[in-house]
C-alpha cells in the first residue's frame, strides 16, 4: 500500500509539472495556487490530492493551505514564500522544490519533491543541495556559480555553509577558508543568522579559537539567544571546558527553573504491557525522551539517540520512550522498523495519568536527562549536547 501511495503521488506530482509548465507557457507566469491549475490546464481535480493523505486534501503545513480548492500538497510558489524562493532560486537552480509532499508517514524520507525542472525525488523536511542534485559535483558547480551572482542576498546566505560541507565532501577543504573570506565580505555586522552561519563554517574546519571568538560577541549582542548559548555549550564541551559547557547549557534550557531538582516518579503501563515507573530507573542515568513519530525533529535526533544509547547502556544509560503518537499501531511499526529496543509508553493510552500533562509538555522533541538520584540535568538533551552530558553523569559519582 505505500509502495502504491508513493507510486501515485509521483503520478500526480508528475502531472501537476507539466500543468503548470502550461500554464507558464501561455501565461508567462507561475500560477498563485495550485487549485488555479483545475480545470484547464489540470483536468482532473483528483491529481491535487495524495493518496497517503488521511484528510482528503490538506497540506501539512497551514501556510501552504489552497484558499479554493483540497490540496494535499505544498506549493513553493504561493504569494507568501514567492520572493524569497525566486531568490533561491538563482543561486541553486531549477534543481529546488516547487511542490513538496509530507504525507508519506514511515518512510526513510520526510518529502516528496516536485522541482522546478519537474524531477521528483525524496528528500527531508529541509531538504539539502546533497538531495536536491543527481551528484556532489553538480551541487558544487550550482552553488558557486549562484554565489558569484547573488552573493550577499540575505535569503541565500546558508548556500555558503551548505557549499564549505560539499567542499568536504568532495575533497576540496582547502577552498574553505576562501569561501568563509568571501562570506565576511557580504554579511552585516549585527545579521546573528549571517554569523551563526559563520560559526558553522569555523566549526568545519576546527577554527575552535575564531570560532569562540565569533560565539562569544553574538552572545554580548544577544545574551539570551537560544542558538547562541547552545552552540557556546556544544563548543566547550569539545574544548573539554565541562563547567562552561554546563554553564551554558543551563542559559539555554527552556525550563531552567527545573534543573537541578528532583523529578517526580510516575507510574505506568509500557508498550509491552508491563508496569514502569522512574523509581525503577535509580541508580541509572536515564533520559525520559517525549517524542512522537510524525515528529520530523523527533525522528532526525532518532539516529543520534540510537548510537548514544548502544555506546552506553552497559554502563548505565537506560532511555524511556513517551511518545504523544495517535496512533499505537503506527507507533509500534516505527520502533520496529527502526529497531528501537528501549522500552515506550504509549501516552494516549495513560488517561487521566497522562505523562504528558503531568510533566507539563508543551512542545517536541523534550528529552529530560535524569541523573542516577533522579535529578534532572537537562529538559533538552540532545544533538551534539546529548553524548558529553550522558558521559559526565555517568562518570559522576554514584
Amino acid at each position: 500500500m505505500q509502495h502504491y501511495a508513493i507510486d501515485r503521488c509521483t503520478r500526480n506530482l508528475t502531472a501537476i509539472g507539466k500543468a503548470i509548465h502550461a500554464y507558464h507557457t501561455e501565461q508567462s507566469d507561475f500560477p498563485h495556487w495550485l487549485s488555479e491549475l483545475y480545470p484547464k490546464y489540470l483536468p482532473d481535480m483528483n491529481l491535487l490530492r495524495c493518496p497517503a493523505d488521511s484528510e482528503g486534501g490538506k497540506s501539512a503545513y497551514p501556510i501552504n493551505e489552497d484558499p479554493n480548492l483540497p490540496v494535499s500538497y505544498g506549493y513553493q510558489f504561493h504569494p507568501k514564500y514567492r520572493a524569497m524562493k525566486t531568490e533561491q532560486r538563482k543561486v541553486y537552480g531549477d534543481a529546488i522544490p516547487l511542490v513538496r509532499c509530507r504525507h508519506h508517514e514511515d518512510q526513510p524520507f520526510d518529502c516528496l519533491n516536485l522541482s522546478f525542472s519537474l524531477r521528483v525525488y525524496p528528500s527531508s523536511g529541509v531538504y539539502t543541495p546533497e538531495e536536491l542534485y543527481e551528484t556532489l559535483d553538480e551541487a558544487v558547480l550550482t552553488l558557486e556559480a549562484g554565489l558569484q551572482g547573488l552573493p550577499d542576498d540575505e535569503n541565500v546566505l546558508d548556500a555558503y555553509p551548505a557549499l564549505a560541507r560539499l567542499y568536504i565532501k568532495v575533497g576540496r577543504e582547502s577552498d574553505i577558508e576562501g569561501l568563509i573570506k568571501d562570506f565576511r565580505s557580504v554579511i552585516k555586522p549585527d545579521d546573528i543568522r549571517a554569523h551563526l552561519y559563520l560559526s558553522e563554517m569555523l566549526e568545519l574546519i576546527d577554527q575552535n579559537a575564531e570560532l569562540l571568538a565569533v560565539l562569544e560577541k553574538l552572545e554580548s549582542q544577544y545574551p539570551s539567544d537560544y542558538q547562541v548559548l547552545k552552540r557556546l555549550a556544544q563548543l566547550h564541551w569539545k574544548l573539554g571546558n565541562p563547567q562552561d559547557a554546563k554553564t551554558y547549557q543551563f542559559k539555554s534550557e527552556p525550563k531552567p527553573e527545573l534543573i537541578g531538582k528532583p523529578v517526580r516518579d510516575f507510574s505506568a503501563v509500557d508498550l509491552a504491557g508491563d508496569p514502569i515507573s522512574l523509581q525503577d530507573y535509580r541508580g541509572k542515568v536515564v533520559l525520559l525522551d517525549f517524542w512522537a513519530v510524525w515528529c520530523g525533529f523527533c525522528r532526525l535526533e532518532m539516529p543520534n539517540l540510537k548510537r548514544v544509547y548502544d555506546t552506553y547502556k552497559d554502563q548505565g544509560f537506560d532511555v524511556i520512550g513517551v511518545s504523544l503518537d495517535d496512533d499505537e499501531t503506527e507507533l509500534r511499526d516505527y520502533i520496529e522498523k527502526k529497531g528501537i529496543s528501549w522500552r515506550q509508553i504509549f501516552d494516549a493510552a495513560t488517561g487521566g495519568n497522562s505523562l504528558v500533562e503531568n510533566y507539563g509538555i508543551e512542545g517536541i522533541p523534550e528529552p529530560w536527562l535524569i541523573d542516577r538520584d533522579g535529578t534532572l540535568i537537562s529538559t533538552d538533551a540532545r544533538d551534539s549536547l546529548l553524548e558529553p552530558m550522558v558521559v559526565e553523569a555517568l562518570e559522576s559519582e554514584r
